[in-house]
C-alpha cells in the first residue's frame, strides 16, 4: 500500500463530477486499499477518489474502527437534520458548521461485486455524505457556515 498525494481545494479534479466505476478489478482495489492508507496517514475518517486525483465514484469511510470501502454510492434516502463541525483532507486547517441528514441510506457496490443497502446515523451518515459530496465536485466549504481557520476542538461550537 502507499499514501497518496492529496489534492486540495483549488485543483480541478475536486470540482468535477465522477465517474462510475466499471469494473472492479486488481487496480480498483489497490487503489482502495492506497486511499484507506492515505485516509488512516493523515488521521482522517473518510476520503473520496477525487482527493488524490482520480475521478471516479468511489470512497473509503472508517467509523468506530469499521471501515466501509464503498464503490459507486447512491443516497436513496435522508432522515431529519443535523448540524455540526467538519473538516476536510483536501481543505487543511479549515472547518465549519454543516447541515447534513441523520440518518441516510446509501446503495453501493462493494470490493467483492456485492450490491449493498447500508442504514447509516449519527457519524457514519455524516461522513458518507460528505464524501459523496466530494464524488458530485463539492466540498464542505462550499456548504459550510462559519467557516474558520485551525482545528477543531471535540464538541467545539463554531461562532
Amino acid at each position: 500500500m502507499a499514501v497518496l498525494e492529496i489534492k486540495t481545494a483549488g485543483d480541478p479534479v475536486l470540482k468535477k463530477i465522477s465517474e462510475p466505476v466499471r469494473k472492479i478489478d486488481k487496480r480498483i482495489k489497490k487503489l482502495l486499499d492506497d486511499m484507506a492508507e492515505t485516509m488512516y496517514a493523515t488521521e482522517g475518517v473518510g476520503i473520496a477518489a477525487p482527493q488524490v486525483g482520480v475521478s471516479l465514484r468511489m470512497v473509503v469511510v472508517d467509523v468506530d474502527k469499521k471501515r466501509y470501502d464503498i464503490i459507486n454510492p447512491e443516497i436513496i434516502s435522508r432522515e431529519g437534520t443535523n448540524i455540526d463541525v467538519e473538516g476536510c483532507l483536501s481543505c487543511p486547517d479549515l472547518f465549519g458548521e454543516v447541515e447534513r441528514a441523520e440518518k441516510i441510506r446509501v446503495k453501493f457496490t462493494t470490493r467483492f461485486h456485492k450490491e449493498k443497502i447500508l442504514d447509516a446515523e449519527g457519524l457514519l451518515a455524516r461522513c458518507i455524505q460528505h464524501e459523496v459530496d466530494h464524488l458530485d465536485g463539492r466540498l464542505f466549504i462550499d456548504i459550510a457556515k462559519n467557516i474558520q481557520k485551525g482545528k477543531p476542538q471535540r464538541g467545539e461550537q463554531v461562532k
